[in-house]
């Protein structure tokens, strides 16, 4: 949008959101640039803005692109043909506000007005962004919510289909189309306490469940660290370390830091260990807020040897992120199809790493938020054709988990499409591992 033009619409109701929220969607379509990275950017779009300004731009970029295909198909009755790009971004963000936010019709037009109007790419549009955008308004919500979603990218779709078939693909689809809601994770083991404090649901596993809202940091605990946010199937790998109270515990890639809470909360000395210094900077601020403690260093995992080996490692691996798509609806515009070539080799770096790492005895979970085998159950078989001393170690199911979620191999296999009428979860790969002891 053109900086000279702020001024005159800065004081319209919604239009700093919109105009931010128009900036993400483009970042994201235009440049391919990840939410996540035009967040933390040091002159990003949300710089300036109220909590709640922020808060709604990134609400409305995100659901703009989880429904993009469906806004698209939306609009496709409306257009002759297909409009400047920047232009088509205004219109599937108004799109959204009427169809999914429910915002009144005259609202959402007046402000797809006043944010084409705004813009060097988008003023001479103003008339079209205005005729469009009312009829798009007699849509029926309804109907468009009844709308398929989009399918998965190829790419995913094909593996996904080997490995769970159709049904489940289409399942998980599905579920990448829901917003989804927001889990806690209760720092003293009080989740009931906290579920009815928060109005939340209490899931099997012990995580908490509110349905999609700003300003988190207004709720009850929050300001004292009595919980912070974690998508409920991120929090089960550390379950599978066991009793880890007293225990020397290496968190490896620990940044953003929830499994660091975690293992903190459960009374673990915890090393946590990250390439960057500005995520370390997160997990410092999180240990903060919640007062736990945690040592963090800032290094590179596949050079750096510590004083003494742990008693356990937990490796949350860098991968193709493709089990948290539903929270991350970007992530296909802007990594099509990825090579997953040099993933697989700093995978299998840090799994050897992680191993020389454990004293014998010591247990290593391997966890992974991708749903291609090649990065969890592959990359588990590999790592134990290469590593003698490695071996799987027997766990037992936790309160709350499922059978069906451990896999034949005995590793956790989770994917987006289970709990649907719960409001899904994240997909995650993890196997529990131990190292042999010598004379084992």
């Amino acid at each position: 949008m053109a900086a000279q033009d702020h001024t005159t619409h800065d004081n319209i109701p919604g239009f700093a959101a919109r105009r931010a929220a128009f900036a993400l969607v483009q970042g994201v379509l235009a440049r391919k640039e990840t939410l996540a990275d035009q967040l933390a950017a040091a002159h990003g779009p949300l710089q300036g803005l109220e909590p709640s300004q922020r808060a709604r731009a990134q609400s409305l970029a995100t659901g703009t692109l989880r429904h993009l295909t469906r806004l698209d198909a939306a609009l496709a009755p409306f257009l002759e043909r297909p409009p400047p790009p920047a232009v088509l971004s205004v219109l599937r963000l108004a799109t959204h506000e009427m169809l999914v936010d429910g915002v009144p019709p005259h609202a959402a037009v007046d402000g797809a007005v006043h944010l084409a109007r705004a813009g060097r790419k988008t003023g001479r549009f103003t008339k079209l962004v205005n005729a469009v955008a009312r009829r798009v308004s007699q849509t029926d919500a309804k109907a468009f919510a009844e709308m398929p979603p989009a399918a998965l990218p190829s790419w995913l779709a094909k593996p996904v289909i080997r490995s769970f078939g159709e049904e489940a693909a289409q399942a998980m689809a599905q579920a990448h189309g829901q917003t989804p809601p927001v889990d806690l994770c209760v720092r003293d083991g009080t989740p009931e306490t906290w579920a009815e404090r928060l109005g939340a649901d209490l899931l099997p596993t012990g995580a908490l469940r509110l349905s999609p809202r700003s300003a988190l940091s207004s709720l009850d605990g929050y300001a004292d660290g009595a919980w912070w946010v974690q998508d409920a199937a991120a929090q089960c790998p550390v379950a599978l370390l066991g009793d880890v109270r007293g225990a020397r515990v290496l968190d490896l890639c620990a940044a953003p830091g929830g499994k660091t809470l975690q293992l903190a909360a459960l009374g673990a000395q915890v090393t946590a260990l990250d390439l960057s210094g500005a995520r370390l900077e997160r997990v410092r601020e999180n240990l903060d807020r919640t007062g736990l403690q945690a040592q963090l260093v800032e290094a590179d995992a596949r050079t750096w040897t510590p004083d003494a080996p742990f008693d356990a490692v937990l490796l949350d691996a860098p991968c193709s992120a493709t089990g948290t798509l539903r929270r991350h609806p970007d992530l296909p515009f802007v990594r099509p199809a990825p090579d997953l070539t040099n993933l697989l080799a700093l995978q299998a770096d840090l799994i050897d790493r992680a191993f020389d790492c454990l004293r014998p005895g010591g247990t290593l979970v391997y966890a992974t938020c991708s749903l291609l085998p090649r990065e969890g159950e592959r990359q588990v078989a590999d790592a134990l054709a290469r590593l003698p001393g490695l071996a799987r170690a027997p766990w037992a199911l936790p309160q709350g988990w499922e059978a069906g979620w451990r896999t034949a191999e005995g590793d956790l296999r989770l994917r987006p499409d289970y709990w649907p009428d719960l409001g899904g979860m994240d997909g995650f790969f993890a196997a529990r591992l131990m190292r042999m002891r010598k004379d084992g």
